[in-house]
């Protein structure tokens, strides 16, 4: 039996972290009862701002949790979710689920309830193809496009590893959310052949990729540091209708001729907020179908580290 509010523990508050920190604050399903970074600087911060919260070490869950929000980088996810889910609490962790292949299938076979932050997950957008696939005819193939003229993002700065090899590169960070959406929209992704290009230091430049989505083929570019606007592109091309979403909400459609734009009722975006409100569902005991489990990520991090082989 799960007390209401459900009480959540926050681990990371990095960009991510402080986020849906704040959103959990003031969100009516959730009491925030305890918070935790490696930065210590950071935690003053957080709890001179927030005095009756908690900050403690991040292995140090209090006996009154019943759920955990990991936003750390991805290589301690596993070390986390693993010490939660063995005691009973439930998982709501940042993508990508891990960047070790043994570790992501040791969160999955661990079991409990379980859940990724793929912003995808809930937007108008992603609810509107999952209505409408069926109107695009045979499928014949996805194509993921990203240009970024520079890596890591401004907003990502202080996140180091991001732009790091070991854990980040635009293709963990993003093509993750482009791998979820066509795993969920035309069948289970895994890829069939990759590469990337590396400069001296740093994460990758440049990233391509064939997959296949079930059957359907899915061709993946991607280019870092590049004299061009930065852009997200998703095809999905069918025999009588294609689909374009274009950077995250804008999403169109062509029966043979231009583009043309879908008006998505209510905005293109779900949020931090509606996501925490899913998140509250599962550990209720009720599956919701808009939010990403560990299994699902499996797949994505299966599909994404093969670039990096």
């Amino acid at each position: 039996m799960t007390a209401t509010p459900i009480r959540l523990g926050v681990i990371g508050l990095g960009v991510m972290g402080r986020r849906t920190f704040d959103q959990a604050l003031r969100h009516p399903d959730f009491e925030v009862t305890f918070a935790a970074d490696a930065n210590p600087k950071l935690v003053d911060e957080l709890q001179a701002a927030h005095p009756g919260i908690p900050f403690l070490a991040p292995t140090e869950f209090p006996d009154h949790v019943d759920a955990i929000y990991i936003a750390t980088p991805p290589a301690w996810h596993a070390c986390y979710a693993l010490l939660a889910l063995n005691h009973g609490i439930a998982v709501f962790c940042e993508k990508p689920l891990a960047v070790d292949l043994a570790e992501g299938r040791e969160m999955v076979a661990a079991g409990g309830v379980t859940a990724v932050n793929f912003p995808l997950s809930d937007t108008n957008a992603t609810l509107y193809l999952e209505d409408v696939i069926p109107d695009a005819g045979e499928l014949l193939g996805v194509d993921v496009r990203m240009t970024f003229p520079q890596w890591p993002r401004s907003f990502q700065a202080p996140a180091a590893w991001v732009g790091e090899r070991a854990e980040g590169g635009f293709v963990r960070e993003v093509f993750s959310h482009f791998a979820y959406l066509t795993d969920r929209l035309v069948g289970p992704i895994r890829t069939v052949e990759a590469t990337v290009d590396y400069p001296e230091t740093g994460s990758e430049v440049a990233a391509r990729g064939l997959l296949r989505a079930g059957e359907v083929p899915v061709q993946v570019s991607g280019y870092a540091g590049v004299a061009a606007a930065e852009s997200y592109e998703w095809i999905l091309w069918g025999t009588r209708r294609s689909y374009r979403l274009l950077n995250w909400t804008q999403l169109s459609f062509s029966d043979g001729g231009d583009w043309q734009p879908i008006d998505l009722a209510g905005g293109g975006s779900g949020a931090e907020s509606t996501r925490l409100s899913l998140f509250a569902e599962a550990v209720r005991g009720r599956r919701p179908a808009n939010l990403a489990d560990f299994a699902d990520a499996l797949r994505v991090q299966e599909a994404v580290e093969a670039f990096y082989r």
